[in-house]
C-alpha cells in the first residue's frame, strides 16, 4: 500500500487545483431570491482557501472580505475570490480592522490555534456567527472563555470537526448506540503517518510575512520554515503537535459515538525519537483517556515506520462484547465474534468539508445550533490538552469537569492557562 503523508491526504480530501478552480467557479449558488450571507475569512492559508471552496459549494455566501498577516496570502486569496464572484473582498492585516466589515453576517477563522481565541471573542462581541477551525483553542482556559462568550451572545458556532459528517463514522455510531456491540470494552484510535520536514535554520522570514503578528500572544521563536505555514502544527507553541492538530477529530468521533465528555483520568507517555532537534513535540505517542464509559488509547508514529497493518493506520477500533468494529473517514467494518465469522466492509464516500460549512450556513439561516456545538468542541479541545499536559509533567492528572480543574497536580492545573506575550491579554479572568 502506498504511503500518505499528511500532505498527500490533505490534497486527497480537499481536491485538486484544477478541481479547486470548478468549486470556486460555482459561488453564488443557493436558494433564488435568498440573501447571501456575507463571509469574512482570518486566515487565508490552507484550511483557510478550503473554507472558502467548502463555503462557495454550499452557495448562497458572498466573501466580503479577508484577513492575514501574510500579504502575499493575502493577495493571492483575493484575487482567486474574485475571479470566482466577480467582485474583490476587502483586504485587512488585523482582525478587528476586518470585523468593522460593513454588513458582515459571520466569519471563518482558520488561523493556527494561539489566534482562535482573541478574533472569536471580538467576533461574537459584534453579535457575529463563527466557524472556527479546530481546535477550538490553544490552552483550556482560551476555551471555556469562548464558550462563555458565545452563550452570552447567542451567536451561532460551529468547530471545524468535519468527520462528523462521515456517512461511515455515522453509521457506525448507529451500529454501535444500537447495541449491537453490546457494551464497548475500550476504543483506540490512530493515525500513523510520515510527518514531511522542512528547513530547521534560523532565519529571517519571508518579506512578505509580519512573523511578529503571526505569533502574536505566543512566545515568539526565531523564526525558520519547520514552525511558520503549514509545518507549524508540530510545534509546541502553536499547533501542540500531531494529536491536538489531527487526531483530535479522532478523538472528538470517538467521544461522539460513545456519547462521552470528558476523561476523568489522563496518562501517556512518548518523546522525539525520529525527529530529535527538528520538532518540540512527540513523534512517537500513546494516550489512555479514561472515560465513564471505557477507556480510549491514542496511539501514533509519525516519522514513516513500516506499518504490519498500513489499512487500519488512520481510524478507530470499538472493542465490544459481541464483536469490533473499525472505522475511518469513507470505510467501516464489522468483525462480529467467532472463528469462522465474516468481516462486513461498508464503503461509502462524502465531501465532509462541505457538509460541515453547509450545516453552519444552514444554521446560520435557521439561527438553530449545528451538529457540533461550541461546548462539544471544547470538550474535545480539553480532551487532547490534557494528554499533552500528561505528557508534559509525566503524570497521570485526575480531571474535575464541573471546575474544570485538574484535582491532583499542581503544576499540571497552571497549565490549563498560557501565559500571553504582551501586548496581548488572556481573555479567562476567573
Amino acid at each position: 500500500m502506498t504511503k500518505m503523508n499528511r500532505r498527500d491526504f490533505l490534497g486527497a480530501a480537499l481536491g485538486s487545483s484544477l478541481a479547486m478552480n470548478g468549486l470556486l467557479g460555482r459561488a453564488g449558488a443557493g436558494q433564488p431570491g435568498e440573501p447571501k450571507i456575507k463571509l469574512g475569512v482570518i486566515g487565508c492559508g490552507n484550511y483557510g482557501m478550503a473554507n472558502i471552496r467548502a463555503a462557495f459549494k454550499a452557495g448562497g455566501v458572498a466573501i466580503v472580505s479577508l484577513c492575514d498577516v501574510d500579504s502575499q496570502h493575502l493577495k493571492d486569496s483575493a484575487d482567486r475570490v474574485e475571479q470566482s464572484q466577480g467582485t474583490r473582498p476587502k483586504t485587512f492585516k488585523h482582525y478587528g480592522e476586518l470585523l468593522d466589515t460593513p454588513g458582515l453576517d459571520a466569519i471563518v477563522i482558520a488561523t493556527p490555534p494561539q489566534w482562535h481565541a482573541l478574533p472569536f471573542i471580538a467576533a461574537v462581541e459584534k453579535g457575529l456567527d463563527v466557524y472556527c477551525e479546530k481546535p477550538l483553542a490553544y490552552d483550556v482556559r482560551e476555551g471555556r472563555a469562548m464558550v462563555d462568550a458565545a452563550r452570552k451572545k447567542g451567536v451561532i458556532v460551529q468547530v471545524g470537526f468535519q468527520r462528523r459528517q462521515s456517512p461511515a463514522i455515522q453509521q457506525a455510531r448507529e451500529h454501535i448506540r444500537q447495541g449491537h456491540l453490546g457494551r464497548i470494552i475500550e476504543a483506540e484510535a490512530q493515525i500513523h503517518y510520515t510527518a514531511g520536514m522542512r528547513d530547521t535554520t534560523p532565519q529571517d522570514p519571508p518579506a512578505s510575512l509580519d512573523w511578529d503578528l503571526w505569533c502574536g500572544p505566543a512566545p515568539k521563536l526565531p523564526y525558520s520554515p519547520q514552525i511558520g505555514h503549514f509545518a507549524w502544527r508540530l510545534e509546541k507553541t502553536t499547533g501542540h503537535g500531531h494529536l491536538v492538530d489531527w487526531g483530535i477529530h479522532l478523538i472528538d468521533a470517538t467521544r461522539w459515538i460513545l456519547d462521552e465528555t470528558t476523561p476523568r483520568t489522563v496518562q501517556a507517555a512518548g518523546g522525539i525519537y525520529y525527529f530529535k532537534d527538528k520538532i518540540t513535540t512527540p513523534d512517537v505517542l500513546s494516550v489512555q483517556f479514561d472515560f465513564e464509559t471505557c477507556p480510549v488509547f491514542w496511539r501514533h508514529r509519525i516519522y514513516g515506520a513500516a506499518e504490519y497493518t498500513p489499512e487500519v493506520s488512520n481510524g478507530i477500533f470499538f472493542y465490544g462484547e459481541k464483536g469490533t468494529i473499525f472505522v475511518t473517514d469513507q470505510r467501516w467494518v464489522i468483525i462480529p465474534k467467532g472463528r469462522d465469522a465474516q468481516r462486513i466492509e461498508h464503503k461509502v464516500g462524502a465531501d465532509m468539508g462541505t457538509a460541515h460549512m453547509t450545516e453552519f450556513l444552514d444554521a446560520v439561516r435557521s439561527r438553530k445550533q449545528p451538529g457540533c456545538t461550541i461546548e462539544d468542541g471544547h470538550r474535545s479541545t480539553t480532551t487532547v490538552k490534557l494528554a499533552m499536559i500528561a505528557y508534559d509533567v509525566g503524570a497521570t492528572v485526575a480531571w474535575d469537569e464541573q471546575t474544570e480543574k485538574i484535582t491532583n497536580h499542581a503544576q499540571a492545573d497552571a497549565l490549563l492557562k498560557r501565559p500571553y506575550r504582551a501586548p496581548w491579554k488572556h481573555p479567562f479572568s476567573g
